[in-house]
């Protein structure tokens, strides 16, 4: 079973850092690309970032320059590193992968951040 667990939301002030974390299990993780989503109130979940299985990252626009993802195989774990922080940064974060064996998307429980003065 395929369990997806992040951890590091809060809150923080405008211009503040915050570095999620998603701990994978179940799946042989250094054979998947691993994403962030996010999802603000009101709003639609939108992809944040990727990182493919090579260590290859892309970005949304609206965060290049402020996200970094990361991961590190040997704990499956991949990494959010958020600076720069806004209030329109405010969500809730979801890790996610594809499971295409059997044409899925896993998703963790989510993980809530905000940005408020």
């Amino acid at each position: 079973q395929v369990q997806l667990v992040e951890s590091g939301g809060g809150s923080v002030q405008p211009g503040g850092s915050l570095r999620l974390s998603c701990a994978a299990s179940g799946i042989a993780f250094y054979n998947y690309d691993m994403d962030w989503y996010r999802q603000a109130p009101g709003k639609e979940r939108e992809l944040v970032a990727t990182i493919t299985t090579g260590g290859r990252a892309n970005y949304a626009d609206s965060v290049k320059g402020r996200f970094t993802i990361s991961r590190d195989n040997a704990r499956n774990t991949v990494y959010l590193q958020m600076n720069g922080l806004k209030p329109d940064d405010t969500a809730v974060y979801y890790c996610s992968t594809f499971i295409a064996l059997r044409r899925t998307r896993a998703w963790g429980q989510g993980t809530l951040v905000t940005v408020s003065s």
